[in-house]
């Protein structure tokens, strides 16, 4: 989201580098480049008048000066300032009797509906037991959708069909919650495609008839600077006491997360990074404020693969690579955990200096990449996968018949697979391994 920001500000700084000695107007001419940089990726100007204002105080002033790399500084600076408006880390409030309401908001199309599931998701991990209720009664396939998706979840779904009236469908949820003994509850309430009277009134009733411990607006990230009035316009309403900010992951310009916690002063809890329902993740202003100057995020990276990878299959994986017994059937069981987290041009941005790189890697191209990978090994029998030295001209033909793909994409494969296998053993046997992984990335 935050592509074509990051690579702006990151060439400010490339210049301000070749700097020794910063002067004032060394700094004013930095402030006009940000200032520019941040108004184009949609943040809203008053957020980046009080911005540029603060890093500017502190740039000019003696916390520069003593500095021995000034450039250096002003990029501490600027991180530290964008972490101070994006406002706190995000926590659910749950407190009080259970169970806990949590009460989702929004337009229609900003993904609520999936949004709920995730959060569901997300709280049945972290030891809770939610129960989902079906409140938009007007888009006939919400409610099929949510129930479908408490199936995927394995979760319990409330819903009265498209007849009821949504505050008494939300208030039986919330007691049939106690009786089930599940401790949260999460709403899914109907969204219109502008705000409008009947639309506030209905959510009002809502919120009086169950009383949630939080109201969380879901905000579409790609309506830029409109996403900022809407939040505003629901939080005047009906009272918002977080944010949830959706499609991240699409190719909106990013000024909506930084501006929308300044403008509204509510919290960002969550961001939603996908269209699956492990794609949500709790908001840590340092993280992405990391992210936006292409620093990197290693720890939303190390959550990831936490998630996505087997502690079972790791050790077993350990003791093939000790072992050099690594072979095509356990390469294919890594790739498949390696996409559980998420988009590979996703992964390179977490990446410390590895940001510009996923600018490159187009989420189709290396979801295609990955298929042909994971059809060719599909179409070879298990001993060709245990040693594909058996593969000879005529097997390596079915094989790119069966997997929809040419005998030079399979040769490829295999001579990929090769130089890992090799760069495996040295690393085994502690004899430049290093130098080998490096070589076998080019």
């Amino acid at each position: 989201m935050f592509e074509n920001l990051t690579g702006k500000l990151q060439a400010v700084f490339r210049r301000l580098g070749k700097r020794g000695v910063l002067r004032e107007q060394d700094v004013d001419e930095v402030m006009r480049e940000i200032r520019l940089a941040l108004l184009e990726a949609d943040v809203h100007y008053k957020v980046v008048k009080d911005f540029i204002g603060r890093v500017r105080e502190r740039a000019v002033g003696a916390e520069v000066a003593r500095s021995l790399s000034p450039a250096q500084q002003v990029i501490k600076i600027v991180h530290q300032e964008l972490i101070e408006t994006l406002g706190e880390p995000g926590q659910l409030e749950l407190r009080g009797p259970a169970p806990y309401v949590i009460m989702l908001v929004g337009l229609q199309g900003s993904g609520k509906t999936t949004t709920v599931a995730k959060l569901a998701r997300h709280l049945k991990h972290g030891g809770h037991l939610p129960l989902m209720v079906a409140g938009d009664t007007y888009r006939p396939a919400a409610i099929t959708q949510l129930e479908v998706l408490g199936r995927q979840l394995g979760l319990p779904v409330h819903s009265e069909g498209q007849h009821a009236q949504p505050p008494q469908i939300c208030a039986n949820g919330a007691r049939e919650a106690r009786q089930r003994g599940c401790d949260v509850v999460v709403l899914d309430t109907a969204g219109r495609l502008q705000i409008n009277e009947e639309m506030m009134g209905e959510l009002a009733a809502v919120k009086k008839a169950v009383k949630p411990v939080e109201t969380l607006l879901v905000a579409d990230a790609m309506t830029g600077q409109e996403a900022v009035n809407i939040a505003t316009g629901f939080h005047e309403r009906i009272g918002l006491t977080g944010l949830i900010l959706s499609k991240v992951d699409g190719d909106a310009r990013g000024g909506a997360a930084i501006s929308m916690r300044a403008v509204t002063g509510v919290p960002i809890k969550f961001l939603g990074t996908g269209e699956k329902t492990d794609a949500l993740e709790v908001f840590h202003p340092e993280r992405l404020a990391s992210r936006i100057l292409g620093m990197g995020d290693v720890l939303t990276l190390i959550e990831r693969a936490e998630s996505a990878f087997d502690q079972k299959q790791a050790e077993q994986l350990e003791r093939k690579l000790r072992d050099a017994s690594f072979d095509l059937g356990d390469f294919l069981e890594q790739l498949q955990q390696v996409r559980r987290m998420g988009p590979l041009s996703q992964i390179l941005d977490l990446v410390p200096g590895l940001g510009q790189l996923s600018q490159e890697v187009t989420p189709e191209v290396t979801d295609k990449q990955f298929k042909h990978i994971e059809a060719i090994i599909l179409s070879m029998t298990p001993e060709e996968r245990r040693n594909p030295r058996v593969l000879n001209s005529s097997r390596k033909r079915r094989v790119a018949r069966g997997s929809g793909t040419t005998v030079q994409e399979v040769n490829a494969l295999l001579k990929q697979f090769q130089q890992m296998q090799r760069v495996m053993k040295q690393l085994g046997k502690g004899k430049g391994g290093l130098q080998g992984l490096m070589r076998m990335f080019g």
